[in-house]
């Protein structure tokens, strides 16, 4: 039976679509990249109608339509859980009642409703549980044929954590947590009690982490009250929080900021506001319980299961620091992270999972590469479109006939240090750039990282920068040497390519931190030496792959500084029009779109009315 399902996922964060033809994946988004709101929440309207354009698909010959999760259970959640806790949260219950009753409790007709625009016909609908989805989209895109599987994030309907099996038969469910006992939510609150963004500043938390003292006695004092006051967590890797000290069950904040202060002795962090030594200590201390408690869930995972293989999803395998502790442990033979990791990817999973136990679509695993069309899912533009924007903005620019010639010059510009918008082919489904909608510079550059986050990306200026590097020069530089095309792992820079670190390094504030010159490649190596990295193979992008070639044969390095093309407070472009705004609205120095290239010193300064944001999806 031929079938086409749309998956959808919207209402919480990063709402996305994904289309699933015959099995095989064909288009994913986020709603985020055409209407240009970040982690936009909102039904995918933009994205549902690229899906269907990018495969022709017209609506009324959809075979199904899938939607997540499943509200009802979620709103079971919601009155079980206010129960359990009134009067405490009574304000927050009568607030959200009025959402769930008006819209929520009748999903089906809100989702009729919204698809109207692309005509009337009755295509069936189904719920997926939410962590049935995460499962999904981590193990039918696996080049495995059995995997064990482990989803964690915040909350779904009930269920926080799962481990499940996955074989030719489909996939089972064999341990819940749920909620509110959460890992998720766990980091979650740290997240916010050190200042930063829920559900998007968990990275950061991450990435602070390393500037911790793991040797100090407040780390090991943390660690401590961590484990014997917020939470017990068993030989299993379930775990059980005391809830005297968070709120997120019942109230729209995340923690009892009272109770944490007289807890850690430091009071929560106002965003924005300086970053002391104990916020690094605290940061390393609940990334370190968070990898206890994945490696506890790891070994049961596969305990249970009996596999060699363990794939994972859900917002939680995006900290890629745990993922490589998982992959380093033994525990398993082979790892392989969903790179849509959360939310987004939700959609994809809830089609997959349609696909294959509803409509009992044959599964063709490959066991040399996975099939997620190396992440490559979304919208890719031509030379007409650049052309609009070009004639729009009458933008000097230069056409390079021959790509080989323009790769090399982009890689001399690159070598003198300047700074590269680098717009090719589809753009990337999921949180990470992988050279397609990037941003580019020399990884060698001392002042490459400070010039990155503080005049392009607008950011902390603690927060690292992954390479990509020529998939066969791996083994050179990092260790392990496995690949790691989509960033989901961490990989640790060689000795001999390391500086010494002073003898009071643990001592320094954070900035002289940061600008200790620690490797031959500092834009990219983190203070603790560790590097998320991009594994680029020639096959699968063949032309960033090139341009780092060319940048080899110049500088004698195949790496390059790879983050992607946004800034602060910005989704990651998705048009040339959003590209060429971008570009002049920053520092960088080039703006390279397929064979056009855009120099900063030729382009007239725009007048601030002309630079709006549209998107050719956009109503």
């Amino acid at each position: 039976m031929r079938t086409a399902i749309l998956g959808i996922s919207a209402f919480y964060h990063d709402s996305a679509a994904a289309i699933i033809i015959d099995g095989e994946i064909k288009a994913a988004a986020q709603e985020e990249r055409f209407t240009r709101i970040k982690h936009d929440p909102e039904f995918p309207i933009c994205a549902i109608r690229y899906v269907l354009a990018e495969t022709g698909i017209a609506y009324n010959k959809l075979t199904a339509i899938v939607f997540y999760d499943k509200p009802f259970l979620k709103f079971e959640r919601l009155l079980e859980t206010f129960h359990a806790f009134s009067p405490k949260g009574l304000k927050s219950f009568i607030t959200a009642i009025p959402t769930w009753i008006k819209d929520k409790l009748f999903m089906k007709k809100l989702i009729r409703t919204k698809l109207q625009e692309f005509g009337h016909s009755k295509v069936p609908i189904f719920f997926s549980e939410h962590h049935l989805s995460h499962a999904a989209s981590a193990f039918y895109p696996s080049p495995y044929t059995e995997a064990a599987i482990l989803t964690i994030d915040g909350v779904g309907e009930w269920a926080t954590t799962t481990i499940c099996q996955g074989g030719p038969s489909g996939i089972t469910i064999l341990r819940e947590l749920h909620f509110p006992h959460s890992a998720g939510l766990l980091y979650a609150a740290f997240t916010y009690f050190l200042g930063f963004k829920v559900n998007s500043g968990e990275y950061k938390v991450m990435g602070l982490a390393p500037y911790g003292n793991p040797q100090s006695e407040q780390v090991k004092e943390f660690k401590h009250k961590i484990l014997t006051e917020l939470l017990d967590v068993r030989e299993d890797g379930s775990l059980l929080l005391n809830m005297k000290y968070f709120e997120f069950a019942t109230d729209l904040t995340m923690t009892n900021d009272q109770r944490w202060q007289a807890l850690f002795g430091i009071p929560r962090r106002n965003s924005e506001s300086e970053i002391h030594q104990e916020h690094m200590n605290l940061a390393l201390a609940i990334q370190e319980v968070t990898e206890l408690i994945l490696l506890k869930l790891a070994r049961t995972a596969q305990e249970l299961t009996q596999c060699k293989n363990l794939v994972m999803a859900g917002g939680v395998a995006l900290n890629c620091v745990c993922n490589s502790k998982i992959a380093d442990s033994g525990i398993f033979e082979n790892v392989w992270v969903q790179p849509a990791a959360g939310d987004a990817g939700g959609a994809l999973g809830a089609a997959l999972a349609i696909t294959h136990i509803v409509y009992k679509q044959k599964r063709k695993v490959h066991t040399d590469h996975d099939s997620m069309m190396n992440g490559y899912l979304g919208p890719q533009f031509w030379d007409g479109d650049t052309l609009s924007v070009i004639n729009k903005f009458q933008a000097p620019h230069r056409y390079y006939s021959d790509f080989n010639e323009m790769s090399i010059f982009i890689s001399r510009q690159i070598a003198d240090g300047k700074i590269i918008g680098w717009f090719q082919g589809r753009m990337e489904f999921g949180p990470r750039a992988l050279g397609n909608r990037s941003i580019l510079g020399d990884a060698r550059s001392p002042a490459m990282q400070k010039t990155l986050n503080l005049k392009i990306k607008a950011r902390e200026e603690f927060r690292p920068f992954a390479p990509s590097i020529l998939e066969e020069d791996m083994p050179l530089y990092f260790t392990p040497c496995t690949s790691s095309p989509y960033m989901v792992f961490v990989r640790s820079l060689r000795e001999e390519f390391r500086t010494k670190e002073p003898s009071n390094y643990a001592s320094l504030n954070l900035s002289d931190k940061l600008y200790h010159v620690r490797s031959m490649i500092p834009a990219v190596t983190h203070v603790d030496y560790s590097s998320r990295v991009q594994s680029v193979n020639k096959a699968t992008n063949p032309k960033f792959w090139q341009l780092i070639n060319d940048f080899k044969n110049i500088s004698g390095i195949g790496i390059l500084i790879n983050t992607s093309f946004n800034v602060r407070g910005e989704p990651i472009v998705c048009t040339p029009h959003d590209a060429y705004l971008g570009f002049m609205r920053t520092e960088i120095d080039f703006l390279v779109i397929g064979n056009y290239v855009f120099d900063k010193q030729a382009q007239q300064q725009l007048p601030a009315q002309q630079l709006e944001l549209t998107s050719p999806f956009s109503d």
